[in-house]
């Protein structure tokens, strides 16, 4: 069997971007709004087809006329501090013993690098990441690549994200997916895997 895991939210805390936010004089959904604004650039910086300096540098010039500071440095890095779900690890290494276990996740590249040096991706046989392979959950074509990489068919594989979105995604590619809610909880789902 394959088993997906979700990063942030699962595996480690999700990324809380409260303080980023704040330093920008904006809330989460004016953000997403100036990202996606024309073309979104929040999508193609999760999908890995612009940098980190295009980012900011768009999304600068899309701010100019506001009350908010040219950015210099990157926030997705400066204000990202996850912290590891032990209990989810736990079960990663129980699952590898007899099961091939992966990492499926949207990220961005400062994201990346941070996970890297920390040895979260580690824990994994693989990691597919929305950076890297140009795809980003929920679109169920993400699932698709990760099923043919790894060789395995929908109905083979079981899937965990802490988004409802993401989660009916995948069942709608055919894998067995659950809502993360605990560690305990896969515990009790995954019982007969271990």
């Amino acid at each position: 069997m394959l088993f997906i895991f979700d990063m942030g939210g699962v595996v480690t805390t999700t990324f809380s971007m409260d303080s980023m936010y704040k330093s920008l004089k904006m809330d989460s959904k004016e953000f997403m709004e100036i990202c996606k604004t024309g073309n979104n650039i929040f999508s193609e910086y999760t999908k890995g087809t612009i940098g980190c300096a295009q980012f900011w540098a768009r999304f600068n010039e899309r701010v100019k006329d506001r009350d908010v500071y040219p950015v210099k440095h990157d926030l997705f890095r400066l204000y990202f501090h996850p912290v590891l779900n032990k209990g989810t690890v736990e079960v990663i290494e129980k699952l590898k013993k007899k099961h091939r276990v992966i990492c499926g996740t949207n990220t961005i590249q400062s994201h990346w690098e941070n996970h890297m040096e920390r040895g979260d991706y580690a824990f994994f046989d693989q990691t597919y990441a929305s950076n890297k392979i140009g795809e980003e959950k929920p679109d169920e074509s993400f699932f698709k690549v990760i099923l043919e990489a790894e060789g395995y068919k929908a109905d083979e594989a079981f899937f965990v994200d802490d988004r409802l979105e993401n989660v009916e995604a995948a069942r709608r590619a055919g894998i067995n997916a659950v809502q993360f809610e605990s560690a305990e909880q896969l515990k009790k789902e995954w019982k007969k895997y271990f």
